[in-house]
């Protein structure tokens, strides 16, 4: 086993591997119910549960938060739960493995267009891969639907296997560009091929064309897209108040981390990571000199990151500024302190189910998803 590091200590949240193994489902009450514990400086009210939930974002200008479901369901729930709507024109997903509906975020002309961008898993010539549409969300009283979505981006090449498609989603400070996140697709040496874009953070104009001005674009297509590489299964992103891209990534047998994003920087997987393959055979550490980008913060044993969120609310002002991981195998809220662009663990909050989602709502609340069949939508406020 290799060493720990010291404040990312979970001993006691030791969970199944970072391989993102099918869930159970996980225990909880109607929506409604408060809880306390004495460890956690927050009350934790049960809103309702939902079927394998992903992802969520609050529409801007809007009374509804949109709810993704892994098996092809987008919802729209307003905030005070008193309506639900199923929308309408979803795209026909792959719903496998970890695949299936994924991320859904605002576009910066929402409020004026209504438009709004969404990931899911597809099939094609070669297997399966994530793909990126655009379109507007139509919200007509007591009915939603999405109108004009049409494909922006895919992951070249669609391979075999249904997992690490990553499929995460983050618009610039700027709202210029949108960068999404692509997983190895369990392959491996995709991540350091910079002629597909598997195992990449790409950054993209708003219609999804290669962003000018990217460290690869004389390579052609599709390596006009990357941004960075070197990732395996990158299940969060995130910008600071400062313009420094955070990402959160699955490692393999331990080695799970936050790495700040640079342009055009090699993240090593899989020729380094401070985990281990599953067959036991090690994997180089991360070391100084060895031309790849290291982690910020790592865990071993593996927790297992499903998503990141960086806090600016005011409902929590010790907090502004700092990220939040939900840790799927670790089943705990995680809060990691940023410092311009260090960072170091703060907290680790046992939450007794794997946790797919966090995001912070207008209210300055931090809402978050179960995983799983029957996974609750949670509210954290403080105590």
């Amino acid at each position: 086993m290799r060493r720990m590091l010291a404040v990312a200590a979970l001993t006691a949240l030791v969970g199944c591997s970072s391989t993102e193994p099918p869930a159970t489902s996980p225990a909880g009450s109607a929506g409604g119910t408060t809880s306390e514990s004495a460890d956690r400086p927050f009350t934790v009210t049960e809103l309702g549960d939902y079927d394998e939930p992903w992802a969520m974002t609050f529409l801007p200008g809007s009374p509804y938060a949109a709810i993704t479901q892994r098996g092809g369901k987008l919802l729209l729930r307003d905030v005070d739960g008193t309506e639900s709507i199923e929308v309408d024109g979803v795209p026909e997903v792959r719903a496998a493995g970890q695949g299936g509906l994924g991320d859904i975020i605002a576009a910066p002309s929402f409020e004026e267009d209504a438009s709004i961008y969404l990931s899911w898993v597809e099939s094609g010539d070669g297997g399966s891969g994530a793909a990126v549409g655009l379109g507007r969300l139509v919200i007509d009283g007591g009915s939603a639907r999405l109108e004009g979505l049409r494909v922006i981006w895919r992951q070249q090449p669609k391979v075999d296997g249904d997992g690490h498609f990553g499929h995460r989603l983050a618009i610039s400070p700027d709202g210029k560009y949108l960068f999404v996140s692509s997983g190895e697709r369990q392959k491996f040496d995709p991540a350091q091929d910079l002629g597909v874009n598997l195992g990449k953070i790409l950054r993209l104009n708003l219609d999804g064309t290669p962003a000018a001005g990217n460290p690869y674009a004389d390579r052609g297509s599709p390596s006009d897209q990357i941004w960075s590489y070197g990732h395996r299964n990158p299940l969060g992103i995130a910008f600071d108040a400062d313009g420094n891209l955070w990402e959160s990534e699955m490692g393999p047998r331990g080695g799970d981390e936050v790495n700040l994003i640079l342009q055009g920087k090699n993240y090593g997987w899989p020729k380094a990571s401070n985990g281990s393959h599953y067959s036991g055979e090690d994997i180089p550490d991360h070391k100084l000199g060895d031309g790849f980008e290291a982690p910020k913060v790592w865990w071993n044993p593996s927790i297992s990151p499903g998503s990141l969120m960086i806090y600016s609310g005011s409902l929590f002002p010790s907090w502004q500024g700092d990220a939040f991981i939900g840790a799927l195998s670790g089943e705990a809220l995680i809060r990691v302190d940023l410092d311009g662009t260090d960072a170091t663990v703060g907290d680790t909050w046992a939450m007794g189910a794997r946790i797919r989602e966090v995001e912070q709502g207008p209210d300055g609340a931090i809402y978050l998803l179960q995983d799983g069949a029957g996974g609750q939508l949670l509210r954290l406020t403080p105590r």
